[in-house]
């Protein structure tokens, strides 16, 4: 597919990342893995999950903070690198709202130290790992083209100004780089404080479950094989491309789903009931997700492919052997 320099994935042990690395080295694609493995959740689960992969002589992995420029420069001064695919960040739109100081730092500050880096090494192609969070309140479905100059998180705002960072960069450096807006990613490896894990996990020992709001809120769930399947469509667009380019692209499943729905799958799938205990709804939350693929579909040929009843089964079956 591309030529045999290695792909530095940022945030490479992480859920999304992992599946990545993993991708590109079923592709015979070098991967280097550059994860601070940072407590935000259990770094345990993190090294689980590129367990297997450290195995293959085409994978490294490197144990570092993208804050840290000593560091990335290391990376492309000793490494082979022909191109990023950046995933590090601090996540969650509640987290955010807690410590905004911590979220620009990472979230901003370490994606403009990466694209200095990039420029300093001449690496000009890149992926940016982007959110639907960016869109807000907006009306649905979310076009690409719709503004997202109002963003009503800290972590809203710290990707909508990566996006912004990513366009100058290519504006004055003449890189090619590619926006992923991603849909609420759920499947096998989701970290454990998303709703979906979180709740599985929860209704599996009788523990009771919190819903915040009134359970109608949806959310554009798109199974993570379809997001691997996007980012490597992107990948093959950056490198078939003969001239500099900038975009975005929505990755979602297009079909929201209803918080009273996710829950009542999970509850089928499981064969268990749920204990709900009702609270208000939080700051910062949007009422709905929901994702205008068709510019991803022509551009991009992605087409997902999993409803969200055959993801819930394969996440699940997933649960029950690692984590029971």
């Amino acid at each position: 597919m591309i030529d045999k320099k290695a792909i530095l994935v940022t945030g490479g042990a992480g859920f999304i990342g992992s599946h990545v690395c993993s991708a590109l080295l079923e592709r015979n694609i070098p991967v280097i893995c550059y994860d601070n493995f940072c407590d935000f959740y259990d770094p345990t689960i993190k090294r689980n999950n590129i367990y297997q992969l450290q195995k293959s002589d085409i994978f490294t992995l490197i144990e570092a903070d993208i804050r840290d420029k000593f560091a990335l420069s290391n990376v492309f001064e000793n490494n082979h690198v022909g191109m990023v695919i950046h995933l590090a960040a601090m996540a969650g739109v509640r987290p955010s709202i807690e410590k905004p100081h911590l979220y620009v730092d990472v979230n901003v500050a370490g994606t403009m130290n990466l694209l200095n880096e990039c420029k300093k090494a001449n690496i000009s192609k890149i992926i940016f790992a982007s959110s639907s969070s960016v869109y807000g309140n907006n009306k649905v479905p979310f076009k690409e083209s719709d503004s997202v100059d109002n963003p009503i998180s800290v972590y809203a705002a710290t990707k909508k100004s990566g996006e912004l960072l990513c366009y100058t960069w290519h504006h004055l450096y003449d890189m090619s780089i590619i926006c992923l807006r991603f849909f609420t990613v759920y499947g096998p490896r989701q970290r454990p404080d998303l709703a979906i894990h979180k709740f599985t996990r929860l209704i599996s020992i009788d523990t009771p479950i919190e819903m915040y709001g009134k359970g109608e809120s949806s959310r554009d769930y798109t199974y993570i094989d379809d997001i691997i399947d996007g980012i490597l469509y992107a990948v093959k667009k950056i490198y078939y491309t003969p001239y500099s380019i900038y975009q975005i692209y929505n990755l979602g499943n297009s079909n929201p789903i209803t918080l009273h729905h996710m829950i009542n799958t999970i509850e089928i799938t499981l064969g268990k009931k749920a204990t709900i205990v009702k609270k208000e709804e939080q700051p910062g939350d949007v009422y709905i997700t929901y994702a205008d693929i068709s510019l991803a579909e022509k551009e991009l040929n992605y087409k997902p492919v999993f409803p969200f009843e055959e993801g819930i089964k394969r996440f699940v079956e997933w649960f029950i052997l690692n984590e029971q």
